[in-house]
């Protein structure tokens, strides 16, 4: 109570008594039972999953307190290379919101065996990207594998970030004991692929930064934050990301303010919440004289809240102006529209006919055991079923009773004419089919179904539109979310984008799935480094033992 913030340009120049620093020209703001608390700081989040453009992102998150995120804009790197990480870069740069960028570790996330990626990071370009200014971390070293193998191109980017002091973000999803161990040693400082207490526990055991996620799809807070409230370590080393928001979810829920919330419904004190908001991550990348905190030197980013449990944002200041007020935007970031070549990036052989997603085999009736793709709500993890398929004249149909569907992932940045199909079970369709070019990492088109047609034409309507989802059955289009920016973003406000990505889910629905953004789920079903089975361009991808296997089991 009674302590004043004294604000020079953009930045805090006193905490404390600053009745001596009013001058005729200042701008008093009144802040009588608010609490102020620093900006935001989002240290883990590729904005292209929201599916808009920075400007867009910073328009939507500004207002709930978000001042500073650590982006890694792996997806559009994926697709569009060094080209694309520059595009973001420059747009970034003009924003009100403050984007750190990580250069991208992963691109392509495997080798030419696994999948067709669209582009290529070498490790001169991670080094190039590195010293550009705002760049300021190595992004998710998923290739955990790589790491541990000692691959040459990983060791080459990871010694490029060390020469230039730059901290390494990880990427350890279930890795334990030795391996972990190994994994640190190679000067990774951080994971937000937690999903148990136990996890957390042995990353902040090992001198980790553990990162504890609570997106869209994947909410791991709840499990993970008990290594703080139950386990009892200390928080000053865990902190709270998103990782990936859907667009409904940021205009609904909110950002940062959100995690924050459901950290202290889980039992953190609110103060320590905030805390692995701000000040945590800005000292795990080296920006604690900078951002994170209330005090003389450091950038005016604050924000005022009403209510301190409940994290309600009343205004947001950033660099000294106020840019949010009442969760109404009061400056509008400069959008920066994106060059043509962005703009052509489905590139197919032919148009799909619905022949192309038959599942031919090798018998020619009977049953068999096959291999399928498990999945559940709101886990990036698969699991690897052995089922029982009927098969009829070669071919394995789909099964809508047992919740068996067809997926097939089409490549579509060089016109191969590359096809991969497989089985997969969990997502409960009982008609049509949905397509999509968010196909983590490499984002080729992939679609999932119980009928050939709709799948074709899912597919042909998401290639027309450069990019995006749809969802169609008995022949027609129950939804179209048009991604035209490297078939992964829109250019649309927001509020435009959100609605139709629910009227996405609402096909979704229609077909029979129930669950929550289940083109999310969809979306990791091409990424050959998560355990246990995937499928890629290329075909099925055993992501436990790292080989190509047949759709039967052999």
């Amino acid at each position: 109570e009674g302590i004043d913030i004294a604000v020079r340009k953009d930045r805090i120049a006193l905490v404390g008594d600053a009745e001596h620093t009013l001058g005729s020209h200042t701008h008093v703001i009144r802040a009588e039972g608010l609490y102020a608390a620093p900006g935001f700081i989002d240290a883990h989040v590729h904005v292209e999953s929201s599916m808009v453009t920075f400007s867009e992102f910073a328009r939507a998150v500004l207002p709930h307190g978000t001042t500073a995120i650590f982006a890694d804009p792996h997806e559009i790197a994926n697709v569009l290379g060094l080209r694309g990480l520059r595009m973001v870069w420059e747009e970034s740069r003009q924003l009100p919101l403050k984007v750190f960028l990580c250069v991208p570790s992963c691109v392509p996330a495997s080798t030419p065996e696994f999948e067709t990626a669209g582009a290529e990071l070498r490790p001169e370009d991670v080094e190039e990207a590195l010293s550009w200014p705002g760049v300021v971390a190595l992004g998710e070293m998923m290739n955990y594998p790589g790491v541990l193998a000692k691959d040459e191109k990983v060791m080459a980017e990871l010694r490029a970030a060390l020469r230039a002091g730059k901290p390494i973000e990880g990427h350890s999803d279930g890795i334990m004991g030795a391996e972990l161990n190994a994994y640190a040693c190679a000067g990774i400082s951080s994971c937000h692929e937690a999903t148990r207490a136990e996890e957390v526990a042995e990353r902040l055991r090992l001198g980790m930064w553990a990162m504890i996620r609570e997106g869209s799809a994947w909410k791991d807070l709840r499990a993970c934050i008990k290594a703080i409230t139950e386990l009892g370590l200390s928080p000053r080393r865990a902190v709270l990301v998103t990782d990936d928001r859907h667009p409904g979810d940021l205009l609904a829920e909110g950002h940062m303010d959100h995690v924050i919330r459901r950290a202290i419904e889980e039992g953190v004190d609110p103060v320590v919440a905030i805390q692995m908001a701000t000040l945590n991550p800005a000292e795990h990348f080296g920006l604690s004289h900078y951002i994170g905190a209330i005090g003389p030197g450091r950038a005016a980013d604050i924000v005022l809240l009403t209510d301190l449990e409940r994290v309600e944002v009343d205004m947001v200041i950033s660099d000294g102006a106020v840019v949010a007020r009442g969760g109404v935007m009061m400056v509008r970031p400069v959008k920066r529209p994106y060059p043509d070549e962005a703009k052509r990036t489905v590139r197919l052989k032919r148009p799909l006919e619905p022949s192309d997603f038959v599942l031919k085999v090798g018998v020619a009736e009977g049953e068999a055991k096959a291999h399928v793709i498990g999945v559940e709500e709101a886990k990036a993890t698969t699991r690897h079923l052995i089922e029982t398929v009927h098969i009829s004249s070669g071919r394995i149909r789909p099964e809508p009773d047992r919740d068996l569907a067809l997926v097939a992932v089409i490549e579509r940045h060089k016109g191969t004419g590359n096809i991969g199909l497989g089985l997969v079970k969990g997502f409960g369709l009982r008609a049509g089919a949905a397509a999509s070019t968010v196909a983590h990492d490499s984002h080729n088109l992939i679609v999932v179904g119980v009928d050939e047609r709709d799948m074709a034409l899912a597919a042909n309507a998401v290639a027309r539109a450069g990019g995006g989802m749809a969802v169609y059955k008995d022949g027609q289009e129950l939804a179209l979310l048009e991604l035209p920016v490297a078939g992964l973003i829109s250019e649309e406000p927001i509020e435009a984008v959100a609605e139709k990505a629910q009227a996405l889910e609402d096909a979704w629905r229609e077909l029979g799935c129930q669950m929550r953004a289940p083109f999310m789920t969809l979306s990791l079903l091409a990424l050959p480094v998560l355990p246990e089975l995937r499928i890629t361009d290329k075909g099925l991808v055993d992501t436990v033992e790292f080989k190509l296997i047949d759709v039967l089991v052999s």
